[in-house]
């Protein structure tokens, strides 16, 4: 169960690693559904919701959105653990959106760009947190997630359309004191960290010719959270500008 150190240790740095967040049970079973979904479902799906460094490539597959279509990752959204974490941590109710996946395939160099989730999100109070289990062995080799501790508290930075397919945005005044203020989070499968809407964080490419870099998220909004439409409507067009522009289809 969440501790009331692991709610400080949130609250101060934006994030917070939870070891052996799922059992070898736990995630073997969640492991089978994602197989099951990339091998039957993912050759559905509309361009949007899978997103490939090379189409014609099934195995440089990097990222799913919109995965509630399915009852397993429907009924996923309510996972007791997941749902006790988020609202321990936010501190109040919360409900989550539809599960996502994301990879970076072995010997692709691609980075994730800085951003806040919460620029994406456009909520207000901006009271949302990822849950991101690791699914592979994640070190600085693969690419793993680095943040900027504290940077939740600091308001939003600005940001600007993205060139990387997935992450329509990304911080544009990214600096040397960014960097080195960043805090590698090396995790092993199982292992999840938690980290604050507001929280700036990024992923170097996977350097690796061999291992994947695959996780599983939860994108908790707490119930006092009011949308922008406005805003998210603006965000929404800049999305599918970006997917235009690598010629995929809604």
């Amino acid at each position: 169960m969440p501790t009331p150190s692991l709610k400080s240790d949130f609250d101060r740095d934006g994030f917070v690693v939870i070891r052996d967040f799922l059992t070898t049970e736990e995630l073997q079973h969640l492991q089978q559904n994602l197989d099951r979904y990339i091998r039957d479902v993912v050759p559905t799906l509309p361009d949007a919701d899978a997103f490939y460094e090379d189409r014609s490539k099934p195995a440089t597959l990097k990222q799913l959105q919109r995965m509630g279509r399915d009852p397993f990752f429907a009924a996923y959204r309510q996972n007791p653990r997941c749902v006790a974490l988020a609202e321990s941590l936010l501190g109040e109710p919360a409900q989550a959106d539809e599960p996502e996946w994301f990879n970076k395939p072995p010997g692709t160099n691609h980075v994730t760009p800085p951003p806040q989730d919460s620029f994406y999100f456009c909520l207000t109070p901006p009271k949302v947190l990822t849950i991101w289990l690791a699914l592979d062995r994640v070190d600085a080799e693969n690419g793993c997630l680095r943040y900027v501790a504290g940077s939740q508290l600091a308001g939003f930075r600005p940001h600007a359309r993205s060139k990387i397919l997935g992450f329509s945005q990304g911080i544009t005044d990214y600096t040397a004191d960014d960097f080195t203020r960043e805090l590698a989070v090396l995790l092993k499968p199982g292992d999840a960290v938690a980290h604050a809407g507001m929280t700036i964080h990024r992923a170097d490419a996977n350097l690796s010719v061999t291992r994947h870099r695959r996780s599983f998220a939860l994108v908790f909004k707490g119930a006092s959270c009011r949308r922008d439409q406005a805003a998210y409507d603006r965000y929404l067009a800049s999305s599918r500008a970006q997917h235009q522009e690598f010629g995929l289809n809604a």
